[in-house]
């Protein structure tokens, strides 16, 4: 069991170690505690078995694990900090006049420069969107709009450019096809589906010669399962002593150029603070990083997500409360729209 004292100790190690980046010995924490460095000691010596510090070979001193960093997220922190100046924030959102999207950009802007991380909003996606019925309304001899009903009553659209032989009788065989084989599919699973059906022979022969008005179609289902977002402080990672090493550098801009972040982001939990740290976000160029992500109320049955990213040794004790208070204002915001 974990005792006060050693929560006090493993506290000041966490926003020691954010601070300064180096390892936290207990001569450091005799100074600013009233126990001695014998105490320290041995307190750093049964959190380190428990699994929530972790030696490293240069030092002497501690460095927080993943484990203890959960710890100190889940125990050891108030969200409702006294100190915390929100006033900004309140600033931006009673703008008059400000428009929606405009005001989530702003606020992801804001957010990144209090922190000094990058910041993501994630709009709804139909990534998990079932098909219900498709349309396609021509507007000139080569465009299209193709109509997708869900079965959350939305109506996605997509545009799509057709081939120049293409011939109105077949495109509508080719929706009717559609509507029988992708009725109830997830929107996600339609390109799988439809590359599997294409080779049924009932259908095969009409949509050989119809390739060029499939990819176009597959392109649109693309597009549907990506969600509008914004991203702000990607270059705010450059600056943390963890990303000095240039290959480390590339891997993560690289990563965050192919928008490989938004994946992580998707599947947050819809039920409140998501804190993934380290090794739990299952990608190599997010081994070194956290991801702190809250979902905010679009409507009744959409949600959307706040992310912020920045190293393990991330400064929850401030991100935590201004993200949640962030995510309060963009759900209010939606609702007014009502």
């Amino acid at each position: 069991m974990v005792t006060t004292r050693q929560k006090t100790i493993l506290k000041l190690i966490v926003e020691t170690f954010v601070k300064t980046a180096e390892p936290v010995g207990s001569r450091t924490l005799s100074k600013l505690l009233e126990y001695s460095p014998a105490t320290i000691r041995n307190d750093m010596a049964d959190l380190e078995e428990y699994g929530f510090l972790e030696k490293t070979h240069s030092s002497s001193g501690r460095v927080p694990s993943e484990k203890g960093y959960h710890f100190y997220v889940n125990e050891l922190i108030d969200d409702d900090d006294p100190n915390m100046d929100l006033a900004v924030i309140d600033d931006l959102f009673s703008q008059p006049d400000i428009h929606r999207d405009e005001a989530i950009k702003q606020a992801m802007n804001l957010l990144s420069q209090l922190t000094n991380y990058t910041t993501i909003a994630l709009g709804p996606s139909a990534h998990n969107s079932r098909v219900r019925k498709i349309e396609l309304i021509p507007v000139t001899e080569k465009m299209c709009v193709l109509l997708v009903v869900t079965n959350q009553g939305h109506v996605e659209s997509r545009n799509v450019t057709l081939p120049q032989e293409a011939d109105t009788g077949e495109l509508k065989q080719i929706i009717e096809i559609f509507n029988d084989i992708l009725y109830d599919v997830p929107i996600s699973q339609v390109s799988e589906k439809l590359h599997y059906e294409i080779n049924e022979d009932k259908i095969k022969d009409l949509l050989a010669y119809n390739r060029q008005i499939i990819d176009a179609f597959l392109e649109a289902f693309t597009r549907f399962t990506q969600s509008n977002y914004y991203m702000s402080g990607q270059s705010k990672m450059l600056y943390q002593p963890e990303f000095s090493n240039l290959e480390r550098v590339r891997e993560l801009m690289n990563f965050f150029e192919k928008n490989d972040i938004l994946k992580l982001v998707e599947h947050s939990e819809s039920n409140g603070l998501t804190v993934r740290i380290g090794q739990e976000n299952q990608m190599r160029a997010m081994k070194n990083c956290s991801v702190v992500m809250v979902p905010y109320e679009l409507s009744e049955n959409e949600q959307g997500t706040i992310a912020v990213v920045g190293p393990t040794r991330m400064e929850y004790q401030k991100v935590i409360p201004l993200i949640k208070y962030l995510a309060a204002h963009i759900s209010k915001l939606y609702k007014d729209d009502e």
